[in-house]
């Protein structure tokens, strides 16, 4: 190597989802694959295309992939969704482990971990009964004596 040239290698860290911190996740999820291989966040958002199809004796099969782009297709799919898998935390990867292809995936988890609606509200539940609690609770501090 040259003096004064240098090379930089960088390696970004798998982001590992934590419960209640999807949000984030999903950002940094996003930036993880935008960085290693973009075609790989192409197949999570949009879908991978379907399995190749042929018509024999009027019925149609699926057959494996024999062009070049249908095997870089294939591979994609298998790594985004491997990716993915890795990036939950260990107790969940078996319920996930089913959906075969990333973009379901990625909804199923989302659909899981994400904020609904639902969840919001009792989100929104919890913190009212926190407050008025603690504002009871300051307030019976208040009305006795000292010491």
């Amino acid at each position: 190597m040259e003096a004064g040239s240098s090379t930089m290698v960088t390696a970004a860290k798998l982001p590992v989802l934590n419960l209640g911190e999807f949000e984030l996740w999903k950002m940094r999820i996003e930036q993880y694959f935008l960085m290693t291989d973009y075609a790989l966040w192409e197949v999570i958002v949009n879908g991978d295309s379907p399995p190749p199809k042929r018509i024999v004796d009027g019925v149609e099969q699926t057959y494996p992939p024999t062009t070049a782009e249908e095997k870089l297709a294939r591979k994609n799919e298998l790594k985004a969704r491997g990716t993915l898998l890795m990036a939950l935390p260990n107790e969940h990867q078996l319920k996930f482990n089913t959906y075969k292809c990333a973009k379901t995936l990625i909804d199923a988890i989302e659909k899981r971990f994400g904020d609904n609606k639902e969840s919001k509200k009792t989100q929104k539940t919890l913190l009212k009964q926190k407050y008025e609690n603690f504002i009871r609770s300051s307030s019976e501090g208040l009305n006795q004596p000292i010491c």
